[in-house]
């Protein structure tokens, strides 16, 4: 995960475009659309879950209908993605990213044999069914996600417009010192990432899968049940850990479909951009949360919609992961400045494992 984005951040930097507009050097136009496409309805699915996550939250913290938070969150977060300027709006999700803290702090008050949870970790099982491969070609999806790819790079580029570099001309080309200390920034952040994954794949094994709470409905069936399972505190962690990191998710996930789109197409983009000059931008940014607060009122399954929005993604990140490398192996383009050989191949082994794991879901 943090060769993957070091590279896609190198390629921002450099290049000084996003992910999608350097992407147009080597593919049609109409292929990226359908990966833009195939983005879009991933992200969406996930806002949706994450919406409909944070509202059951406010819910049982305020016994207000869930229905009346998600259209809140839904109208906040869209407003606040229009009018917050990058620096602004950077700070505050770096802020939020201490809310994915409450989930080891949930795992760490259920005090589990860290003996047994190191002797499982260390020696996996190897899935022999479909949907345990789909599980895994999920859990590939959310982590090595696609919308990562398109809004590390294009961070990258509105980290540049912060200091006054507004032409691709004034952004190209990064020093050795710049990209090392984006290196350590990524490899940092991927740490602690994974980190709370594992924490909240152990929280959930030791409450509700080992009390046969192995299909929940919503994210509210999974607090109520995590309350005489782990204790109310756990449950207030979780349902805190909700809505922080849902605040955090959704403006990157919009935003990433809307940069996709927006490069591809030759659109006016960045979240520095006022409406007037970046309607399109925006405009997709509005729809996906739109559709994602459309969800509830479908009364769509929202955990099945995540899960399948992360199967999804998982077969769609190998196949960009190949763009990626070719990009980023291109002396041309990288303008003399292309990923070393050890990012190379450390790219390539993942998306041949990701390829690997999505053939055996559907051949098994």
């Amino acid at each position: 995960m943090a060769a993957v984005q070091a590279m896609c951040a190198r390629i921002g930097m450099v290049t000084g475009r996003g992910l999608a507009s350097t992407f147009r050097s080597k593919f049609p136009r109409p292929l990226l659309a359908v990966a833009a496409g195939c983005l879009f309805v991933a992200n969406t699915f996930n806002i949706g879950a994450d919406l409909a996550g944070m509202a059951d939250a406010m819910q049982l913290l305020t016994r207000a209908s869930s229905h009346l938070w998600i259209i809140a969150f839904g109208a906040f977060i869209t407003w606040a993605s229009i009018r917050l300027r990058y620096i602004a709006l950077a700070s505050v999700l770096k802020w939020l990213a201490l809310f994915l803290l409450t989930y080891v702090a949930a795992a760490v008050y259920l005090r589990p044999d860290w003996k047994a949870v190191f002797s499982d970790f260390v020696t996996p099982s190897i899935p022999h069914s479909r949907g345990a491969w789909a599980t895994v070609v999920a859990i590939l999806g959310t982590t090595i996600s696609p919308y990562l790819f398109f809004w590390q790079a294009s961070q990258e580029v509105e980290e540049e417009k912060a200091m006054g570099r507004h032409t691709i001309v004034e952004r190209r080309g990064a020093t050795s010192t710049e990209i090392a200390n984006r290196k350590i920034d990524v490899g940092i952040g991927t740490f602690f990432s994974n980190l709370v994954m594992f924490f909240i794949i152990l929280t959930t094994a030791l409450t509700l899968h080992a009390h046969g709470a192995a299909l929940p409905q919503t994210s509210r069936d999974v607090a109520l049940a995590l309350r005489p399972l782990a204790g109310r505190f756990a449950s207030l962690l979780y349902t805190v850990g909700l809505v922080g990191t849902g605040l955090l998710a959704i403006p990157t996930l919009a935003g990433s479909a809307a940069y996709a789109f927006a490069e591809t197409f030759g659109w006016r983009e960045g979240i520095d951009e006022r409406f007037r000059g970046a309607r399109r931008f925006y405009v997709v940014m509005g729809i996906s949360i739109l559709g994602g607060v459309a969800m509830d009122v479908a009364k769509v399954n929202v955990v099945k919609a995540l899960f399948l929005s992360a199967i999804l993604n998982g077969i769609l990140a190998p196949f960009l992961l190949l763009g990626i490398l070719l990009i980023a192996s291109d002396p041309r383009l990288m303008l003399g400045q292309p990923s070393s050989l050890l990012g190379r191949i450390t790219v390539g082994v993942t998306t041949a494992a990701m390829f690997a794991a999505a053939v055996v879901m559907f051949v098994i």
